[in-house]
């Protein structure tokens, strides 16, 4: 039997790809960390995910054997090994899983065969150093096992339902509750006998002597409502194996940190920290996390306060921590992704691509929690220190969160370094109590839903407004001051719900539309139509004429000029966002938008500012398609048939199982229920008005369109004239006045500081003449009128040089504020300290001051006090020497 091979992770990889495609498996790439369309999982954390529906039968591959390297994490939600990362020889936030797939073709033999053959002769492992586990009915597993690849009965270990309940087992696989499930077999590694730990099913098996490094999962039942098993009609295998794991027994180390891959992520960071001890925890973290970083980010997700960003925030802010309990106070973890590229972006090209996004995203977040750390642990140690029972109090953790920044998880994380527990119930009460009041806060008055007794009875409203600006409807149901009522007056203010209408209800960012419901002898104007109980549009008026009963057929018409002006807002909108996704990447997401006739708000997912070059080209890209006037497509399709046409879905957004494609000529393509121009050339011009941050990791950009861009331009237009008129120029002789103009405004302020200190000198002459001597030291304490700051450090600098052993207060006035500047020179260093004069100084005028024992600086209002404190300062020194 040949002997193990040293193999690099690189090389393992591709054995494993190369071993499988001569087998017949077709290669598929790696999914993203984000998984498409499932909304039950935060990430993609099995290789299974991506065929999760080949399974369920919903999807048809094209392929019956696969297989593939998946890129995986546990670092939220029900799969979280974030806590036990740089603890333990094996728990990793990212790691990769090898698979090999049958979709009803080969079963149990081909699969247990391949696995062996695999591990033994092209990797050459010893086989009397594996062992495996099958489930305890699994007779055929066990036959294979034994009768064919000839392992012992004695390294073969049936494994029963240990876990509760029938099938409830380590060795028995399901998707669900229900639905396809099957028996596994797996195979464990024995490091041998110095390692503590007995084999699988044993009461030590959780020592690391014998290791799990392949899984192979026979899928071969579907599990009924009732518990019972009916066969499957085409069985599929599902195999997985950590590559990681698998990397530690093929270059003979114990844990995963030590092979190839981690050992230049930690070498690389010890180099970065200054840290000589490549065993240390915090060294591990950082390897481990910066691969968790890198591919979240590359997979599209930036740093926030929910969801997935905030995964990925706490991942950065740990990693962060434990570079600065190794001393760094600067930013370093984004100079990590460099060997990470090294190693890695062979296998994932995307990690190249995305490499300059990876790294400005990184380094913002580093800037952003450096404060926050800095000031935060000062916290920590003051609430540490007041743990009473080893227990930091929840209202202490909670303050830690919500006023520093503070994760709760990195709370508890040092928590437990130090020994001590955080109180999570008190923790988890007062967040609730945050959410109560927040909640008080954001209610309003007005506010109205329609009540679900009523809303049980009616049928939703139908929406005419994508083809029409008037119609018909009947009054279903009339709201006043949030109640249902039969009728209006005259006067009367309330919400009328129609069976159908023209009237686009607020959504998805685009306001509710305005307009007039008419009948004989009645109109009903409308300022505003919202959606109630997410089926029915409320018409929010008041009643100008007439009367309005429940029952009644009513005319309604728009606004179509406001209408209009909102659509080709709109449009814009979805034009920017495949602008902003061109010019600054695909990592930009929408998160959040208003579109009203006035202007266009739209918030996105970036983190750092856009530059001026940056901005043209988004408003260039813009306008020329605009320019290209194409037609704007409306299409119904299936929810998955859209993704595969390229539509783009918005995170968090509900969709049914058929959606409204709006697609702009090659250029955008998304989901979309808003009303739309008919063609781009529509929109007229697009024009960017302002750009800026509104929180971490998320800009915003405001623009207008058609007569409000015409009209914008216009009035920089006459904005400009003005100027030019105030210059006495125009043109690019305007900008050339405009830079003489600045340069001469240079020139005057730096004449007029020069008088200043020139009138400081003089000051300070007389002022040393008219020194008082105290104790032996010569005392100057005085108000000079009109002395900016830094020509009265410069004066006191001048008294220091020419009185020698001096104590010097000097205090300028300026608009009801006195700055105050204090200074000790010579022998009297050894005696007064100038941060406690100036402080004396200070309070009397009911200021702040302080410094070092030699210069101290310090404020306060201007009056009668200050001209009284300065005085006093001979008095002081007097009994400050004795």
């Amino acid at each position: 039997m040949p002997r193990p091979v040293m193999k690099t992770t690189q090389s393992i990889r591709q054995d494993f790809l190369d071993f499988f495609r001569e087998r017949g498996h077709t290669i598929v790439p790696s999914s993203t960390l984000v998984p498409g369309n499932d909304p039950t999982l935060l990430f993609t954390n099995s290789g299974m995910v991506q065929f999760k529906n080949v399974f369920l039968g919903s999807e048809k591959p094209g392929y019956v054997r696969a297989a593939d390297v998946q890129r995986c994490l546990r670092a939220g939600g029900k799969h979280n090994d974030l806590d036990q990362v740089g603890y333990t020889a094996r728990h990793h936030t990212f790691f990769e899983m090898l698979g090999n797939w049958s979709f009803g073709d080969y079963f149990k033999r081909d699969a247990i065969l391949w696995a062996w053959e695999l591990l033994t002769r092209v990797w050459g492992l010893a086989p009397e150093r594996l062992l495996v586990t099958v489930y305890h009915t699994d007779d055929e597993a066990y036959g294979i096992w034994h009768d064919e690849v000839g392992v012992p009965a004695d390294r073969i270990v049936r494994i029963g339902d240990n876990k509760g309940a029938p099938y409830a087992s380590d060795n028995f696989w399901q998707m669900a509750d229900t639905g396809p499930c099957g028996p596994c077999t797996e195979i464990f590694y024995d490091h041998g006998p110095a390692i503590p730990g007995g084999p699988p099913g044993s009461p030590d098996e959780d020592g690391d002597r014998y290791i799990e490094i392949w899984n192979l999962v026979f899928m071969q039942f579907d599990r009924q409502p009732d518990g019972t098993l009916l066969p499957l009609p085409a069985p599929c295998v599902d195999t997985g194996m950590g590559l990681e794991r698998l990397a530690a027994v093929l270059q003979n180390v114990h844990s995963n940190y030590e092979i190839d891959l981690f050992q230049r992520l930690i070498r690389h960071a010890a180099a970065l920290t200054g840290t000589e001890d490549l065993a240390n925890g915090s060294l591990r973290v950082i390897a481990d996390h910066i691969r968790a970083c890198a591919f979240l980010i590359a997979d599209g997700v930036l740093p926030s306060n929910e969801g997935r960003g905030y995964v990925l925030r706490r991942i950065i802010r740990r990693a962060l921590r434990h570079g600065w309990m190794l001393g760094v106070r600067g930013a370093f973890f984004h100079r990590m992704l460099e060997p990470l590229v090294e190693e890695m972006g062979a296998a994932y090209p995307e990690l190249v691509a995305g490499r300059e996004t990876i790294e400005a995203a990184l380094a913002a977040e580093e800037a952003r929690f450096a404060e926050t750390l800095d000031s935060g642990m000062k916290v920590f140690e003051d609430v540490a220190a007041r743990a009473s029972g080893g227990v930091i109090a929840g209202e202490d953790v909670f303050r830690l969160y919500d006023t520093y920044g503070f994760p709760v998880d990195l709370t508890a994380d040092i928590a437990r370094e130090r020994g001590l527990r955080v109180d999570m119930p008190g923790f988890e009460a007062a967040m609730q109590a945050q959410r109560a009041r927040a909640r008080a806060a954001s209610q309003f008055a007005g506010a109205v839903t329609l009540p679900a007794e009523l809303a049980s009875t009616l049928a939703p409203t139908v929406f005419d407004g994508y083809d029409a600006h008037t119609g018909e409807g009947r009054v279903l149901a009339i709201l006043r001051e949030g109640k249902p009522v039969e009728r209006l007056d005259s006067g009367d203010a309330a919400v009328v719900v129609l069976d159908r209408t023209p009237f686009y209800a607020e959504s998805g960012g685009q306001v509710g539309d305005q307009g007039e419901l008419l009948g004989p002898g009645l109109r009903f104007a409308v300022t505003d139509t919202q959606k109630l109980s997410g089926a029915f549009h409320g018409h929010v008026g008041h009643l100008e004429q007439g009367t309005l009963a429940v029952g009644d057929t009513v005319g309604a018409r728009i606004d179509v000029a406001r209408r209009q002006a909102t659509v080709l807002n709109h449009s814009a909108t979805h034009l920017l966002h495949a602008a902003l996704r061109k010019v600054l990447g695909t990592h930009v997401q929408q998160k959040g938008s208003l579109v009203a006739p006035e202007r266009l708000r739209f918030d996105f997912s970036h983190f750092q500012p856009i530059g001026p070059a940056e901005l043209a080209e988004i408003e260039r890209l813009v306008n020329a398609e605009i320019r290209g006037n194409a037609e704007v497509e409306v299409r119904h399709m299936a929810m998955q048939d859209a993704l595969d046409a390229g539509a783009m879905a918005l995170f968090g957004e509900k969709y049914g199982d058929e959606v409204r494609v709006l697609r702009m000529g090659g250029f955008s393509t998304e989901l979309c229920g808003g009303t739309h121009a008919s063609r781009t050339g529509d929109i007229g011009l697009f024009k960017i008005v302002s750009e800026g941050g509104i929180s971490a990791g998320v800009r915003r950009i405001e623009a207008v369109t058609g007569q409000g861009a015409l009209d914008h331009v216009a009035e920089e237009e006459r904005r400009l004239g003005e100027a030019a008129q105030l210059l006495g120029a125009a043109g690019e002789g305007m900008l050339e006045k405009l830079r003489q103009v600045f340069e001469r405004q240079k020139r005057l302020e730096k004449e007029l500081e020069a008088i200043k200190a020139k009138a400081a000198a003089g000051a300070a002459g007389e002022l040393a003449a008219g020194a008082v001597e105290v104790g032996g030291v010569k005392v100057v304490a005085a108000r000079l009128e009109g002395i900016e700051p830094k020509a009265l450090r410069e004066a006191v600098d001048r008294l220091k040089q020419q009185l020698g052993d001096a104590v010097v207060v000097l205090a300028s006035a300026t608009d009801g504020k006195a700055a105050l500047v204090a200074a000790v020179h010579g022998a009297a260093l050894g005696r007064v300290k100038a941060g406690e004069l100036l402080a004396h100084v200070a309070g009397r005028i009911g200021g702040k001051g302080g410094g070092r024992p030699d210069m101290a600086q310090g404020g306060g209002p201007d009056g009668p006090a200050l001209v009284e404190a300065l005085a006093d300062v001979p008095g002081w020194l007097q009994a400050k020497l004795g």
